[in-house]
Formats: C-alpha cells, structure tokens, sequence
C-alpha cells in the first residue's frame, strides 16, 4: 500500500500532461506543431541599437520554453510579426530644482498573431510596458540591460498569454 503512492502520481502526472488535458504552463491545447517568429522591426522614432533582436530572440525563447512547439524559420502554422514601435525615456517625478528625480523607459510593440489551423484566433495588439529608474543615472550598459529583461519578459509573457493561453 505504501509504494501505490509513488506509482499513482506519475501515472496521473503523465495523464493530464498527455492528455492535453491540462498543462504547467498555461497554454491551452493547440492544433498545431511550429511556430514562427519574424524579425521585429525597430520602427521607433528614438532607436536603441539591437533591442529589434533580443525582442525577437526573447518571444522565441519564451514560446520554446512554454510549449511543446517547433521553432520553423518559414511556413509556421502559427506566426508572430509586428514592430517595435515605441521607445521612450520620460520624466516621472522632479526635484525641487526641477531636475528629474525618476525617469521611465516605456517600450511598445505592435504584434500580428497569425493562427493559420484556427484563423478566429488571429490579431492584431499593441502590448507596452515600462521600468522606472533614478534620474541620477544614465540608461547605459548594466541599468539598460536590466530595463530590457524586465520589459521583454512582461511584453513576451502577455503576447503569450493573448496568443495560447488565452487569459
């Protein structure tokens, strides 16, 4: 009776994850098994060099990461393409000698989501998201790439969530 335990939880474990029944990650079950993701863009009237790239290295990661799919370089029966079309390094709070105290990078992204199995699936969105940093520094090296993960990790995880999960 003691060892039923350790032979019940994989075997319901395995069940519910072959099952497409349910899963860890969130996804829903999909019909299909590659994916695409197309250079975004960096259409931004303020242009930081290479954020175009990581964005896109980032959504493919997150999706390979969180689902079972293929990662296809062309004919994808799901693809993602769009632009990154806001980049925007704002005051947020001023000092008394009117200097910046807080300063917001706030980045956004047009995504086209394109289901080609399920076409009422498909959109069309605009996701953003910010980090707030001293006004005392300059947005250079360590502080840029930090502002970059937490944004890029914000906006990839609600592109995946609005595409497969369906939150």
């Amino acid at each position: 009776m003691k060892y039923i335990k350790y032979i019940i939880l994989p075997v319901l474990f395995l069940a519910f994850n072959g099952c497409s029944v349910y899963n860890f990650t969130g996804a829903k079950p999909i019909n299909a098994k590659t994916f695409q993701v197309n250079y975004f863009q960096n259409n931004a009237d303020l242009i930081e060099p290479g954020i175009e790239r990581k964005f896109t290295q980032d959504l493919q990661n997150l999706i390979q990461n969180q689902t079972n799919l293929s990662l296809t370089n062309s004919g994808g029966e799901l693809v993602y393409e769009g632009e990154i079309v806001d980049y925007r390094v704002s005051p947020m709070t001023a000092t008394a000698d009117q200097r910046a105290a807080q300063n917001r990078l706030t980045i956004s992204v047009n995504v086209r989501f394109t289901n080609k199995n399920k076409e009422e699936d498909d959109f069309e969105k605009r996701f953003s998201f910010f980090y707030d940093f001293p006004g005392t520094s300059q947005l250079v090296g360590s502080q840029l790439t930090t502002a970059l993960d937490v944004i890029f990790e914000r906006i990839t995880q609600d592109i995946f969530n609005e595409s497969l999960a369906k939150w």
